[in-house]
């Protein structure tokens, strides 16, 4: 069900109104980026991350699930991924992808547990 990676975790102590963008993004191996934008909207939660030069200055959509914590005061998002899954996440491109259900839909499959894409995130 790709559903979930939609919404953040309960444990992820995600505060409605605060804002993330500028807050440094931290894979499970190291720092991948920025929050250029995000969403908290329920069933369509996620982060637009800024990788500047780590991947060719790309930009990658996270969904929700794929934050671990948040630390407002050192204005952080900790991530249960690795840079290696984020950097080999199917492209992203704003103009025709943020909006777009069936990017999200191979996205959210990428992103869930055992998926065909390569992806997924350990159980």
């Amino acid at each position: 069900m790709t559903e979930r990676v939609w919404n953040y975790k309960a444990t992820a102590g995600r505060v409605a109104g605060v804002d993330l963008t500028g807050f440094k993004v931290e894979a499970t191996d190291g720092g991948i980026g920025k929050v250029d934008a995000h969403s908290d909207e329920v069933d369509d939660a996620y982060l637009v991350v800024d990788t500047g030069g780590w991947i060719f200055g790309k930009e990658v959509l996270l969904p929700a699930d794929t934050v671990v914590s948040i630390d407002p005061e050192e204005e952080k998002v900790f991530l249960d991924l690795t840079r290696g899954q984020v950097k080999d996440a199917p492209e992203f491109r704003r103009d025709e992808h943020l909006d777009h259900p069936g990017y999200h839909r191979e996205l959210g499959r990428y992103y869930d547990v055992g998926v065909p894409f390569g992806g997924g995130r350990p159980v």
